[in-house]
């Protein structure tokens, strides 16, 4: 890396976060809230003078050296202009940006992912209900079956009229459509993600990030990013999956590691925290009422058995 290039790298650490056009040429370099540094590897991207088409992690990025325009040509010149001012701290103006990087990019939008994910797991929901009344049904009619096999001494033999309905009812998981430029598509959502981090606009942030997860699974820095903002809306359970599914995918990666021991010490305290509380409320229940007959659990003593710990 070149002086200049160094210079800009450590300017954009106070930053708080980078982008994906500020990482050197060893990979890409995340800048978290609190100045944490985790460095994710990347493949170079195909320059237009040296491809006619390439594809990086399954998806096609089109480079063209006849002049014509490529189908991401606008999104990228939109995200370098987002770039930009990120680095100059106007985040407002770096969501339009990528927000028109977003919208200028061909194949299925994020908001269409999205609502066709919704879609399913209201399917899902419903499948769920019917899963339970065919179960219920089952019970009754097993019941029953076992009645009348104690009255006449005979086994009614079992039907497989039932598979076709099981297989309908087995659970799905949601599988997005393969879109054609996934890998763009995803950093142009990260990028915005980023931003609204920075605005403390967790949410929204969020569910950015999810997007660049559905269109682009293996994106080490989406996960990180979403991590990163779990953890500052308090969901410790969340950021604690985000930060070991990184780690599933950049096994390697020491900060990464880093994120997953400190994030599983919170999730531990929190879930000792939460037995201290809820053992607290049911002595509270318990003492309410016992005391109607003038007693207390402190009246009752309990010893740990030396064999079992209990």
């Amino acid at each position: 890396m070149s002086s200049a290039q160094g210079s800009k790298s450590e300017a954009t650490v106070g930053e708080g976060f980078d982008l994906d056009a500020l990482a050197d040429a060893d990979g890409e370099v995340i800048y978290e809230l609190g100045g944490g540094v985790t460095s994710t590897p990347t493949e170079p991207l195909p320059t237009k003078t040296t491809a006619t088409a390439a594809t990086i992690a399954g998806n096609a990025i089109e480079t063209k050296s006849d002049g014509e325009p490529s189908p991401t040509e606008k999104s990228e010149e939109l995200k370098a202009k987002g770039n930009e001012n990120f680095k100059n701290g106007n985040y407002l103006d770096a969501i339009d940006y990528y927000t028109d990087a977003i919208e200028a990019c061909p194949g299925m939008s994020g908001a269409d992912i999205l609502q066709s994910k919704a879609t399913h797991e209201e399917e899902e929901r419903e499948k769920s209900t019917q899963r339970y009344n065919r179960d219920t049904d089952r019970r009754m009619d097993r019941h029953k079956k076992d009645a009348n096999a104690s009255a006449t001494g005979e086994d009614e033999p079992n039907s497989d009229a039932n598979d076709k309905e099981d297989e309908d009812l087995a659970p799905k998981k949601f599988v997005p459509p393969s879109h054609p430029y996934g890998k763009n598509l995803s950093v142009y959502y990260n990028n915005r993600a980023a931003c609204l981090t920075h605005l403390q606009k967790y949410k929204d942030a969020i569910e950015d990030c999810d997007i660049a997860i559905l269109v682009n699974p293996s994106y080490t820095k989406a996960y990180v990013r979403r991590m990163t903002c779990f953890e500052q809306s308090e969901q410790i359970e969340d950021a604690l999956q985000d930060a070991k599914k990184a780690l599933e995918l950049s096994p390697t990666n020491r900060d990464i590691q880093k994120h997953v021991n400190r994030l599983q010490k919170l999730e531990d305290e929190r879930m000792e925290k939460l037995k201290e509380e809820t053992m607290g409320k049911l002595k509270d229940l318990g003492n309410s009422i016992l005391g109607n007959f003038g007693m207390s659990l402190d009246n009752f003593k309990t010893q740990q058995d030396p064999n079992t710990g209990r």
